[in-house]
């Protein structure tokens, strides 16, 4: 779903590890490997492929025999499928996924729009209220509040919520404050402040919600960020420091209204992942966007 005001944010998540503990992710995401293939497997079925399509939802491990992971979570998209767990994405629409994982311009709401099924618009007051939770981790909305800003009943305004972002209102909020998280710790913060900051109990509930979600520990994630990445020129909250060290993190909003982008048809499209595309990294910088 979308809408005029709202924009979901783009969470993009890359690491050089050669495999992700089981776990759900919590949004949509498509996943690539770094330097190869990469495999899903679920209780129901392994997937390979170069760039994969994995549903909310359903626990599953990520094994990339080459090591390194590119992902990028697409909150609040829309999709239907019949698959159970993954699906590979093949021609354009893998070429555009690439371009969304390198945050090239317009690729992300490509991606979204070739992906999205029976969106429909959302009211602006619930709008505001996404907004609201994304920006503020902290805040303690309860779901009377939220049926209060809506002016509806609670279990009305609750279907609503879930209907409009995927998620239930606990889950999308704690969701919230894991990418919030995540950015503290990247910045320096100690685990502990990150996870007090970010609304957690202590620093063993962000773990193991960290863990849940991404399928690794905070600090494997920070042991594993890629030795080298493009760091985007629209990231909100931008930081680059020194390969080899701690990594950046930054929220990425989605411009709703960002014309279509088309991919380039290349051969090398899948070589990117990588960074050994020509002018890909110009300076020594670190980028993971969770």
């Amino acid at each position: 779903m979308s809408s005029a005001g709202l924009q979901f944010p783009a969470s993009v998540f890359s690491v050089d590890v050669e495999h992700l503990a089981p776990h759900c992710n919590p949004a949509p995401c498509v996943i690539a490997g770094r330097r190869g293939s990469v495999s899903v497997i679920s209780a129901s079925e392994q997937v390979t492929g170069d760039v994969l399509f994995i549903r909310p939802g359903v626990e599953h491990k990520v094994i990339c025999a080459d090591g390194g992971i590119n992902v990028i979570y697409l909150d609040g998209l829309t999709w239907s499928g019949n698959f159970p767990c993954a699906q590979r994405l093949q021609g354009r629409l893998a070429d555009i996924a690439v371009d969304a994982l390198f945050q090239e311009a317009g690729a992300q709401t490509e991606l979204r729009y070739r992906l999205t099924s029976g969106a429909t618009p959302i009211p602006q007051q619930l709008s505001v209220v996404i907004e609201t939770i994304i920006a503020e981790p902290m805040l303690r909305l309860s779901q009377l509040e939220l049926a209060r800003r809506l002016k509806m009943e609670r279990t009305s305004a609750l279907r609503m919520f879930k209907a409009a972002t995927g998620l239930t209102f606990r889950r999308f909020k704690q969701w919230s404050a894991l990418q919030h998280a995540a950015r503290q710790i990247a910045a320096g913060e100690l685990v502990r402040t990150a996870a007090m900051d970010a609304g957690f109990a202590d620093t063993a509930h962000l773990t193991r919600t960290f863990r849940a979600s991404f399928g690794l520990t905070p600090s494997e994630a920070i042991a594993g960020a890629p030795r080298l990445a493009r760091v985007s020129e629209g990231c909100s909250r931008q930081m680059t420091v020194r390969a080899g060290t701690l990594p950046a993190i930054c929220l990425l909003l989605v411009d709703a209204h960002a014309p279509p982008m088309h991919a380039q048809d290349t051969r090398s499209r899948y070589g990117r992942l990588d960074g050994n595309h020509p002018g890909r990294h110009s300076a020594q910088h670190l980028h993971l966007a969770i």
